[in-house]
């Protein structure tokens, strides 16, 4: 202390016994050094003190080492610690508390720590959350949760259950409606941990992850691009988006391939390693676990069900983040030149067959085109790259149009040709998705003299004069799985779809227009 420094010297009061009058005013001069010597010392541990108390520091131990405090990480990467804060469905950053669940209006958003809640409201998915220290069990492809050894147990709080007799399964993929699929997804079963299992060896943690674990599944129709998105990342983004990469992913029906196609957005998704929950069989430790997907409808983001209102552009964001290359003045270059239109090529089903006859009509009308090969193996960030560079895009309805989503929001136009007997199916899948994204969207209605089937059928058969009344009477589903997707192609009415490449011309320029001006 600098008091100590200032202290009297030993004969100094001997001094003044002899001469007080004389010495007085020395005795003044010390005792103002050593009065403003407390004063400074307040005034600097004073500050330290009352305002950096509230922010963690211990003030009983203020003038002790601080004790260092025992962390967890993954083995992946990662710095901050979630493994010390309580886990909860609130939402926010209500006091330091993880949040999993944040979704409004959930039966989850007020479970209380150490708990396990799911909510199974949806048609499509089923969703469970555990609050608390999470371990996973290979053996039988479980998560265990260990509340603290002073939790009530026999107190079920409202919204979750802690009865260590209770056992949620969860099939962690979004069309449990459909039976035949979901019979293939490994089912997970959740369930609070028996005090007498923390002792035993195949609980102990082997990797300690400081972040929460989603459990997600790359199985079921995932090899299906729309599948890849419509069941799985998008309503993995939605669920886990709040958390900012800070979780860990954690796959069942884990494959290469998956891991390899789709490796920017599952980086997008997370900071973490992907782990293997079925051939894993280490004991991995979580601060809390998210069981299954949210599922909004058919590429549908729905910011009044999310407490942060986020929309289908900012999933188009995650991917741009993941796949853009192009510095913006390269971009700018691009807008110097002809609009551009991308014509999405099927092989197989649902070919254009006059397509050369297209594309020459497209450039004819200003468009610089641009060809699409389908099935070619190209990686996804080859078409980003492609796609998010046209102005325009037209494609037959198709898996491969989910490629929409890497167009610009707000300036890019999709036209979708709707095949005989898919109207319907065309506008559901990509046509209300395109709209709620900022692009600007026509379907374009095959008519019977410009699909093949006219060659397979009479004029006047059902099939071709009222594919809804074939449908109604011939089989449904199967039929336009059979026929109408199976079984067509389209030959396009050059003069027709000729007026529809001038209105994406118009759009394309209008909207060139407006960027410059804004510059």
């Amino acid at each position: 202390m600098a008091a100590s420094k200032l202290a009297v010297p030993k004969g100094l009061g001997a001094v003044e016994d002899a001469a007080a009058a004389k010495n007085k005013p020395r005795w003044g001069f010390v005792q103002f050094f050593f009065v403003l010597s407390v004063v400074l010392c307040v005034l600097l541990y004073a500050p330290r003190v009352f305002v950096l108390a509230p922010r963690g520091i211990d003030v009983v131990g203020f003038f002790t080492p601080n004790s260092s405090k025992g962390t967890s990480s993954s083995s992946s990467s990662g710095s901050s610690v979630l493994s010390s804060q309580s886990v909860g469905g609130t939402a926010g950053d209500d006091g330091g508390r993880l949040v999993l669940d944040n979704q409004v209006h959930s039966p989850c958003s007020s479970m209380r720590d150490h708990t396990i809640c799911c909510d199974r409201s949806s048609v499509h998915t089923d969703v469970c959350f555990m609050a608390g220290d999470v371990r996973t069990g290979a053996a039988s492809l479980s998560l265990l949760l260990f509340p603290p050894h002073d939790h009530h147990q026999h107190q079920a709080p409202p919204n979750g259950t802690s009865s260590t007799e209770e056992e949620e399964r969860v099939r962690p993929y979004p069309r449990k409606w459909e039976r035949l699929i979901m019979a293939k997804v490994p089912e997970v079963r959740l369930r609070v941990a028996r005090p007498e299992e923390e002792a035993a060896a195949e609980h102990r943690c082997d990797v300690r992850h400081d972040a929460p674990l989603l459990v997600m599944s790359a199985g079921g129709y995932t090899g299906n691009l729309f599948h890849a998105f419509n069941d799985g990342f998008l309503p993995s983004w939605l669920t886990v988006q709040h958390l900012r990469r800070r979780v860990v992913l954690g796959v069942l029906s884990y494959n290469p391939w998956w891991a390899g196609t789709f490796s920017e957005i599952i980086s997008g998704l997370s900071d973490y390693h992907v782990v293997d929950l079925v051939h894993d069989k280490r004991t991995h430790c979580f601060p809390g676990a998210i069981v299954g997907t949210r599922f909004h409808g058919v590429l549908v983001v729905d910011p009044a069900r999310l407490r942060d209102n986020k929309t289908i552009v900012d999933f188009h964001q995650l991917l741009a983040d993941a796949y853009e290359t192009k510095p913006k003045a390269e971009q700018q270059v691009r807008s110097t030149s002809r609009p551009r239109l991308g014509i999405v090529s099927r092989k197989g089903t649902r070919v254009i067959e006059n397509q050369a006859a297209v594309a020459r009509l497209a450039s004819s009308i200003g468009f610089d085109v641009d060809v699409l090969e389908t099935a070619t193996g190209l990686p996804l960030s080859a078409w980003y790259a492609s796609v998010s560079a046209c102005d325009a895009l037209v494609g037959v309805h198709g898996a491969d149009l989910t490629k929409f989503l890497f167009l610009r929001p707000g300036r890019a136009s999709l036209t979708q040709i709707a095949p005989l007997g898919v109207s319907a199916i065309a506008r559901d899948c990509f046509g209300g998705p395109a709209a709620r994204m900022g692009v600007a969207y026509e379907q374009y209605e095959v008519g019977g003299e410009e699909s093949s089937l006219a060659r397979r059928y009479a004029a006047d058969d059902v099939v071709v004069a009222d594919p809804e009344r074939a449908k109604r009477e011939k089989g449904g589903w199967g039929l336009v799985a059979r026929v109408y997707l199976g079984g067509q192609n389209v030959s396009l009415d050059l003069g027709r779809f000729g007026e529809t490449l001038a209105r994406l011309h118009a759009h394309a320029l209008l909207q060139r227009r407006q960027e410059s001006s804004r510059r």
